[in-house]
């Protein structure tokens, strides 16, 4: 069960919880009408559906890891057959650490599956600390880029770093949320998924649709379907959008809307100058 309700899954639509108070148990049927508050009962996973949430999250990581594979299979993962010179140092680190939290994602929903909760909250340390390296890379390469654009002419590199940037700011506040939330699985998760599509923007922008050329605009929408996947997951499952998609999905959305705003503004073109130059 998740931190929303107090009882303890034993059979079937069957719990068991205990009376704070007076210490007596009691049993709670899911089969009828649940004697839990209406937020409690619309939030937590009822018995019978644990494993789609496990066939849910479980294939979200999947489609993850396929979206990284895609954008980024010519640039990086198959590089020498696309092109003569290899990747700089630095952009090899940066996307080795941006891999790695894509695989770690995997393991870590399929650990959550296994009940493996014990090797999963371990390796929440390493998450932990690898976020921390993956928003200083992040930034050290998107700022790398842009001097290396800006210095051979392209002034459009100047209103694009508005986008790698805002993503190392949305990144790990979405983190931080996601750990300081650690024992309140149903938002965890959630938030742990927000915190990777906020950075699959990247990948989605390297898909060879002609779509992807028209600008960020087109890779923001798709990037948001993975959301919104998530929200139609809990109203089918659960007749309500979990506040963790609806609070984390906004402050997405809201830095899209931000940085499209501002990315071509005077003074956002002034900032960004003094950071290339």
């Amino acid at each position: 069960m998740s931190e929303m309700s107090p009882a303890r899954i034993l059979t079937g639509g069957r719990a068991v919880a205990s009376d704070g108070e007076t210490g007596v148990s009691r049993q709670v049927f899911y089969d009828k009408k649940p004697h839990m508050p209406h937020a409690a009962a619309a939030i937590t996973p009822r018995p019978i559906e644990r494993w789609k949430d496990r066939a849910f999250y479980t294939g979200m990581s999947i489609a993850v890891i396929a979206t990284v594979y895609r954008g980024f299979m010519r640039s990086y993962f198959l590089r020498s057959q696309y092109f003569p010179t290899p990747l700089a140092p630095i952009a090899k680190l940066h996307g080795a650490m941006f891999v790695s939290w894509t695989a770690l994602f995997l393991v870590q929903t399929v650990l959550v599956a296994r009940r493996k909760t014990g090797i999963h909250r371990r390796l929440g340390v390493v998450g932990a600390v690898l976020a921390g390296a993956m928003v200083i890379a992040g930034t050290a390469i998107a700022i790398v880029s842009l001097r290396y654009n800006f210095a051979r002419g392209n002034l459009g590199a100047l209103s694009f770093f508005a986008i790698p940037i805002g993503n190392m700011v949305v990144f790990p506040i979405l983190v931080i949320a996601a750990m300081a939330s650690r024992r309140q699985t149903e938002t965890h998760k959630r938030l742990m998924l927000l915190a990777t599509i906020s950075i699959l923007d990247a990948a989605i922008a390297r898909w060879p649709l002609a779509i992807m050329a028209t600008g960020p605009g087109a890779f923001f929408a798709v990037a948001d379907l993975y959301i919104v996947a998530g929200a139609v997951f809990d109203l089918s499952t659960r007749g309500r959008v979990h506040p963790a998609y609806i609070w984390g999905g906004l402050l997405i959305v809201a830095s899209q809307i931000a940085r499209l705003a501002v990315w071509h503004t005077a003074w956002w073109i002034a900032f960004a100058r003094m950071l290339a130059s």
